[in-house]
C-alpha cells in the first residue's frame, strides 16, 4: 500500500510542477506582450548615486542622500523641467548631499555630474528601459568606490511605498507559496 501511496504522490508532484512551469510560461508571455519599450533614450532623466564603499555605513548614507534628494523631482513636468531644475539649483542640491553626509558623521565629500552615463536593462512599471546610455545626475559620495543605486527621475519612477519611501529592486525576494507546499510535500516522504 505504501508503494502505491508513493507513486501516486509522484505523479500528482510531476503534475503540479508540469502545471507551474506552463503558468510561468504564460505569466511570462503576457508580460512581455503587456509591456512596452523605451526605444530611445531621449527624454529620460536617470539618478545614479555612487556610495563612497560597500561598508555597511556608507551603504546606509548612499540610501540616506537617495531619500533627501527625490522629493526635489517629483514635481517635475517635463524632462526639460527636471534637467532645467538640476542646473539651476546644482549648488542647492550639492547643498542637500552635504548636510547628509554632516549629520551622518562622514568624513567625505560629493561630487555631483550632469551627464551621459550607462545603464543596464531595467523595467519599471511595465516599461523596458533597455541598456545604453542615458542622461543622469550622477552623484559621487567619496571616492564612489561602493555599490551604486539608480532610478529614474524623469519621468518619475522611483519605486515607492505608500509611506513615500524608496524601495532598491534589488532587495525584493519573492517567495512562492506553491513551492513551499510543494517542498511540504517532499519533506513528508523522507520520514
Amino acid at each position: 500500500m505504501k508503494q502505491y501511496d508513493k507513486k501516486n504522490r509522484f505523479l500528482l508532484l510531476l503534475a503540479l510542477m508540469l502545471c507551474l512551469l506552463l503558468f510561468q510560461t504564460l505569466s511570462a508571455a503576457q508580460a512581455a506582450s503587456s509591456s512596452s519599450v523605451i526605444e530611445d533614450g531621449s527624454g529620460i532623466l536617470r539618478l545614479h548615486i555612487r556610495a563612497n564603499s560597500n561598508s555597511r555605513r556608507d551603504q546606509e548614507i548612499k540610501l540616506k542622500v537617495r531619500d533627501a534628494l527625490l522629493p526635489y523631482f517629483e514635481q517635475s513636468a517635463s524632462y526639460e523641467d527636471a534637467r532645467e531644475y538640476l542646473l539651476e539649483n546644482g549648488r542647492d542640491i550639492q547643498s542637500i548631499c552635504e548636510s547628509v553626509l554632516l549629520a551622518e558623521g562622514a568624513d567625505y565629500g560629493v561630487y555631483l555630474q550632469l551627464g551621459t552615463e550607462t545603464f543596464p536593462d531595467r523595467t519599471y512599471e511595465g516599461t523596458l528601459y533597455p541598456a545604453g546610455d542615458y542622461d543622469a545626475l550622477i552623484v559621487v559620495l567619496g571616492s564612489g568606490g561602493g555599490q551604486n543605486w539608480w532610478c529614474v527621475l524623469y519621468p518619475p519612477l522611483c519605486i515607492v511605498t505608500p509611506d513615500g519611501e524608496t524601495v532598491d529592486t534589488e532587495d525584493i525576494e519573492f517567495e512562492s507559496g506553491l513551492w513551499k507546499w510543494l517542498s511540504s510535500l517532499f519533506e513528508g516522504w523522507s520520514k
